[in-house]
């Protein structure tokens, strides 16, 4: 995730919104927990994602407004969502 992202989850308890999302690595299904990392490569936490890493691909970068757009439907606003997610402290 982006430095952004970074702060607004340790900082102010915020979702993992795909603008944030700056890439994905391995393969995973929606509900699959994953670490989420800094740029850095600092695992902040582990969280359940809304989305299959497939999906994330297409959506990383974009505001949550353009996923249906990219696709063609969108059941969450977040990648993960905070109410799953754990915070490294």
């Amino acid at each position: 995730m982006d430095d952004g992202a970074a702060r607004a989850i340790k900082e102010q308890g915020k979702s993992l919104l795909p603008i944030g999302v700056v890439g994905v690595a391995g393969a995973f299904p929606v509900g699959a927990a994953v670490e989420i990392r800094q740029q850095d490569g600092l695992v902040i936490g582990v969280g359940l994602v809304n989305y299959d890493s497939a999906s994330v691909e297409k959506i990383l970068g974009l505001s949550s407004a353009r996923i249906k757009q990219s696709l063609g439907e969108k059941h969450h606003d977040e990648v993960i969502h905070r109410d799953n997610l754990v915070v490294n402290c």
